[in-house]
C-alpha cells in the first residue's frame, strides 16, 4: 500500500487555497505545513485543521518530515523558492508559469536534476475530462489529419469579481508589472492553451503573436497568436482578460471530421456555496485530479505529465511570441 504523502502549501492566495482544499481531501497525502506572509491567510489554514504555520517558507522547507511542496507564489518567486525545495529534498508542485523567462526555468530544472526530485507544473486542462477525451478522439483516427485549430482562453485575469458579481477583488502590485510577471495575459492564459495544444500537436515550430493593450496597462491584457506545430497543425490562440464570463475550449478541423470542445464556468453563487462548506466545486476538480497525479508520480518514483520539461517548453513557445509581435 502506498504510503500517504507529507505536503506542505506554500503561498495562500486564490489559488493556493483551492490547492490547500484539495489537498485536505486527498486520501493519498496529509497536509503538515503551510507558509504565507499574511496573517488572514494562515488564520484560514488554522481553522481548516493544519498546525504548522510558518510566515517564512524557508522554515516550512526545514521541516524533515514535509515530502512535497505545492507552490503557489507570484511567478517573480517562482524560481528562488522552487530551488530552494530542491535542495532541502523537496519533490515539487509548482504553478504555471514555470518561471518568468526560460532562463530561470533552466536553472529550476537544474537544480531538480542535481537533487534529485520529481517537479510537476499545474496545467488543469490535461485533467480536464473534456480536452482529454478530445484527445483520444484525435489518436483514434476518426477526426483524421487536424489541419486547424482555434484555442481560446479569455476571462476577467486579475479583474475577477467575488461570486456576488459587484465587488471586485484588489489586484496584487505585482500582477501588472511585468518584471515581475515576465508578461501579461499572454503569459498567465497562454501557456494553458499553448500547453494544452503542444500536448495534442506536439513541439511548436514558429509563432508569431498580436499583444492588445485595452486598458492601457504595462502588459498585454490580451493577445492573439499564429502557431504552426512541426506534425503540420496551425492553430490560432486567442487570450485575453477582458471578460467577466469565461471562454476556454479548443475547436479541432480534421480531415475528417470536427470536434469542438468548450469548458462552462459554474454559477458563481453555487461556486461559493461550495468554497464555503469547503467543497471542491466542478470548475475545480481537475486541480485535485493534477495534485493526485502529483502524489502518485511520488509514491511511484515517475515522470509527471506535465513535467518540468515540459514547463519549459512553453515557456520558451511564449518568450518566441513575445519577440516575434506587434502592438495594436
Amino acid at each position: 500500500m502506498a504510503k500517504k504523502i507529507n505536503l506542505g502549501i506554500i503561498g495562500l492566495g486564490f489559488i493556493g487555497k483551492v490547492h490547500l482544499r484539495n489537498c485536505l481531501s486527498l486520501k493519498s497525502a496529509n497536509v503538515v505545513a503551510v507558509a504565507d506572509v499574511s496573517k488572514k491567510a494562515l488564520k484560514y489554514a488554522r481553522e481548516l485543521g493544519v498546525k504548522r504555520l510558518f510566515t517564512d517558507y524557508h522554515e516550512l522547507l526545514k521541516q524533515p518530515d514535509v515530502d512535497a511542496v505545492v507552490i503557489s507564489l507570484p511567478t517573480y518567486l517562482h524560481a528562488p523558492c522552487a530551488i530552494s525545495a530542491a535542495e532541502e529534498g523537496k519533490h515539487i508542485f509548482l504553478e504555471k508559469p514555470l518561471a518568468r523567462n526560460p532562463a530561470e526555468g533552466k536553472d529550476i530544472l537544474s537544480a531538480v536534476k542535481k537533487y534529485d526530485v520529481i517537479l510537476m507544473v499545474g496545467y488543469p486542462l490535461r485533467f480536464t475530462l473534456g480536452f482529454v477525451n478530445l484527445k483520444k478522439r484525435m489518436e483514434d483516427g476518426t477526426l483524421g489529419d487536424i489541419q486547424t485549430a482555434y484555442a481560446v482562453n479569455i476571462g476577467a485575469g486579475p479583474f475577477f469579481h467575488r461570486a456576488e458579481g459587484i465587488i471586485p477583488r484588489p489586484i496584487p502590485e505585482w500582477w501588472l508589472n511585468k518584471e515581475l510577471t515576465g508578461g501579461g495575459a499572454l503569459m498567465d492564459l497562454g501557456s494553458h492553451m499553448i500547453n494544452l495544444t503542444r500536448w495534442y500537436f506536439g513541439e511548436v515550430l514558429a509563432v508569431k503573436a498580436l499583444l492588445g493593450y485595452r486598458f492601457n496597462l504595462n502588459v498585454e491584457d490580451y493577445a492573439i497568436c499564429l502557431v504552426n506545430f512541426e506534425s503540420g497543425t496551425t492553430t490560432i490562440i486567442n487570450v485575453g482578460w477582458f471578460s467577466q464570463e469565461a471562454a476556454i475550449g479548443i475547436e479541432l478541423h480534421g480531415t475528417m471530421d470536427h470536434a469542438t470542445f468548450f469548458q462552462h464556468s459554474q454559477n458563481k453563487v453555487t461556486t461559493a456555496i461550495n468554497l464555503i462548506l469547503g467543497k471542491t466545486p466542478k470548475f475545480f476538480a481537475p486541480y485535485k485530479e493534477e495534485l493526485s497525479h502529483f502524489v502518485n508520480c511520488i509514491n511511484n518514483n515517475s515522470i509527471p505529465s506535465p513535467s518540468g520539461d515540459d514547463a519549459l517548453k512553453d515557456l520558451i513557445a511564449i518568450t518566441n511570441a513575445y519577440e516575434n509581435s506587434m502592438s495594436k
